[in-house]
């Protein structure tokens, strides 16, 4: 077996996982076969075995499915996958109804099918040690826990109980998973799990799993219980509408829990099995594990950073403006133990973007969340001044003033200087060339973007832009730097609007376009949201501030004037213009926008009637199909642009950054997962279809289709 060691000694079979050539053990198809053979042995062993111990010889315990197996599924593939699911859950069964006690030694983290695994044992031991996780979470992947994982934390922690581990994929640290009962013994270190293994066969020669026995009750009652039955009458309505439909994943989890808990054990592990086979070789499954498990591990791991390169750790950084960008910045560095400095042109503004850490965090205090002693400490590292000179010894310092090109390059002209001995220096603009404003710079190549997104609390993503002169090890600081304080780093080169502003531009002003066509702004809104998109396009002009986009329209303009062309602007964004220069509608911030924002508390916010009267023609007719497709297709076909144009050099940072820069929708796996999972083909069919009705922004042109092929990923 190359998979699975098998010992038995003095009584006692010890299965232990240890997967050749692989840094993990994974449910590969070797494994599957693997787990029958041992199986068997067992079965064979029976008479001689007192106990079974399942161990692992890897760092962690089991990290779960082969991902890259699930993606080579088609979906003719469903009844084989159903036959192996069923074969390991015969297995699990064998090995768990043989009347001799398991014991699952957790030494190392299980996720999904590891533990699934780990769920074998009668008795679970784990190593005491708050960096392990344990948990489901299949969903996050477009997935279910097929692998019994439904059917036994149901039975384990009840219809209710179990809801945020299953559906919620809610992950849990070894001493959590005691308190729950899912773990039985907590020991200091690896060395001591075995001998707490035999200490518990020892006191229990025989075992059974809790809904083996024939007293067994389900935690908080069966579906026919009528308080349960209330709350299970409402959850998919409310599951729906989180879901809008779009991920199939939740509902099939919920059906699986519901229509188990109402049968007996092995029906029930059928039951989850059917989903499973049904949703694993399903298109959101596959866009899903493509970017939120190959995608978002290659930037983990460093994939998009210069190689090479030593790892930094950020000293003492500063920050230039206290505004709710930079007060965001300062809060964030400062939550993850970075000293910082947040500089503005008075002591009052500097203190102020200070005060937005005590914002956030006087509310987590007031519920006993953060201890007042660590939010003084978080507020202690903090200075606030309007002082230049309490910027010198920063290793880093982030420019973050307002979005003007004079006032950037007076601030870096102003606060280079104080930078440390091999420091560097960062712009935090959002559509600004980089290497414009690195002209202000003395050094441009130790110039780079770093781009964070507002709220910067809530917001993971953080885009690092290199400049035409910024050097390698600049841009490899700014991406250890970003991972640093928690956050999510993909890097481009430098373009007008970089990635992230470019492609959220044309959802925006695609939307604004479809206005200004006739079609009520209440449809334009419902086309975002059912195409999956967070918000519709409108309510995120309204929150992005339209006198911002009007800004941006200007210095393009003013720009590519000073470059002797001219700019064409499109027609979502000379709608936009004339609502800030003709009707003074420049966004919430302003009290009007697209929206209207009554100041009455608790009132919502509700769409200006006279948008109905200024754009709306009467009689017009649209396609909803065509507005879905319109929002997701014009950002998609604009991501494939900046692949082809060389802003984007890898597909991980454009499905990433798609997702968590711009909420591009989960379900398509991001801007590029979309186009690959539509097919090709089918993708620049339908983009020139629309392309004939609405204009070039969609056409895919030979280059752009050549660079969507070049990039598409194999597994």
């Amino acid at each position: 077996m190359k998979t699975i060691k098998y010992e038995l000694v003095e009584g006692i079979a010890t299965i232990t996982f240890d997967e050749e050539g692989s840094p993990v053990n994974t449910m590969c198809a070797q494994w599957q076969n693997d787990l029958t053979e041992v199986t068997g042995q067992v079965v064979r062993d029976k008479e001689a075995i007192k106990g079974i111990v399942l161990a692992s010889n890897k760092s962690t315990f089991f990290a779960g499915a082969d991902l890259k197996g699930t993606m080579r599924l088609q979906s003719t593939d469903a009844p084989k996958v159903f036959q192996e699911i069923q074969q390991t859950k015969k297995n699990f069964r064998t090995l768990e109804t043989l009347g001799k006690p398991v014991v699952s030694c957790l030494n190392g983290t299980a996720l999904g099918g590891g533990w699934e695994v780990a769920l074998v044992g009668h008795y679970r031991v784990a190593v005491d040690n708050p960096k392990i996780q344990f948990g489901l979470p299949e969903i996050t992947l477009g997935l279910i826990p097929g692998a019994s994982g439904i059917t036994k934390m149901t039975r384990l922690l009840g219809l209710m109980g179990a809801q945020p581990y299953i559906l919620e994929s809610k992950l849990f640290t070894p001493r959590e998973a005691l308190e729950m009962g899912v773990v039985h013994e907590l020991v200091p270190g690896a060395a001591a799990l075995r001998p707490a293994a035999l200490a518990w066969i020892d006191a229990h020669p025989q075992s059974q799993q809790p809904w083996d026995d024939k007293n067994y009750k389900m935690p908080g009652g069966t579906p026919s219980n009528p308080k349960i039955a209330g709350m299970l009458s409402v959850a998919p309505a409310v599951l729906k509408q989180k879901t809008r439909g779009l991920y199939p994943a939740p509902e099939y989890a919920l059906a699986a829990m519901v229509e188990g808990a109402q049968v007996d054990f092995d029906t029930a592990l059928r039951i989850e099995s059917r989903y499973l086979a049904k949703l694993i070789a399903s298109p959101v499954a596959k866009n899903m594990i493509n970017t939120f498990f190959f995608n978002m591990n290659a930037i983990k791991s460093g994939q998009s950073r210069p190689k090479d390169v030593p790892r930094y750790k950020p000293q003492k950084v500063g920050i230039l403006g206290a505004g709710m960008m930079g007060g965001g910045i300062a809060y964030v560095q400062a939550s993850r133990g970075v000293p910082t400095v947040l500089r503005d042109v008075t002591a009052e503004k500097a203190e102020a973007g200070r005060n937005y850490s005590v914002k956030v965090t006087q509310p987590r205090v007031e519920k006993g969340r953060m201890s007042p002693q660590d939010q003084n400490a978080l507020l202690s590292r903090i200075t606030a001044s309007d002082s230049i000179e309490d910027l010198k010894g920063c290793d880093l310092i982030i420019e973050a003033v307002f979005e003007n090109r004079e006032l950037k390059a007076r601030v870096t002209q102003e606060a280079e200087p104080m930078l440390a001995p091999g420091g560097f220096f960062a712009s935090n603009t959002s559509t600004l060339p980089i290497t414009g404003l690195a002209k202000a710079s003395r050094r441009p190549e130790k110039f780079v973007g770093i781009h964070f997104f507002s709220p910067v609390d809530k917001m993971k993503l953080v885009e690092i832009i290199r400049g035409k002169q910024t050097d390698d090890e600049t841009v490899a600081r700014a991406f250890d730097y970003v991972q640093s304080i928690g956050k999510i780093p993909i890097v481009v080169n430098d373009s007008r609007g970089f990635f992230t502003s470019r492609v959220f531009g044309t959802f925006v002003m695609e939307g604004s376009a479809m206005v200004g066509e006739g079609i009520p702004a209440a449809v334009v809104e419902q086309a975002g949201i059912q195409a999956g998109m967070p918000v519709g396009p409108l309510a995120v002009l309204d929150e992005t501030a339209l006198s911002l986009s009007v800004h941006v329209l200007d210095q393009t303009r003013a720009d590519i004037r000073a470059e002797g062309g001219t700019y064409i602007p499109s027609a979502g964004e000379l709608l936009v213009e004339r609502m800030v220069k003709e009707f003074d509608r420049n966004g919430r911030a302003a009290g009007a926008g697209f929206y209207e924002y009554p100041e009455e508390k608790g009132a919502k916010k509700y769409l200006w009637p006279e948008l109905k009267n200024l754009f709306e023609q009467p009689g017009i007719r649209w396609d909803m199909q065509d507005l879905k497709d319109r929002l997701l297709y014009r950002q998609a076909v604009e991501t494939a642009r900046c692949l082809s144009e060389n802003v984007l050099t890898t597909v991980h940072d454009a499905n990433i950054g798609s997702i968590f820069g711009i909420g591009f929708p989960g379900w398509t796996g991001g801007a590029m997962q979309f186009i690959y999972g539509t097919g090709i083909d089918a993708f620049c069919a339908r983009a020139a279809e629309l392309a004939d009705k609405y204009g070039p922004g969609f056409s895919v042109t030979a280059n752009v289709k050549e660079a969507i092929r070049n990039h598409q990923p194999t597994y």
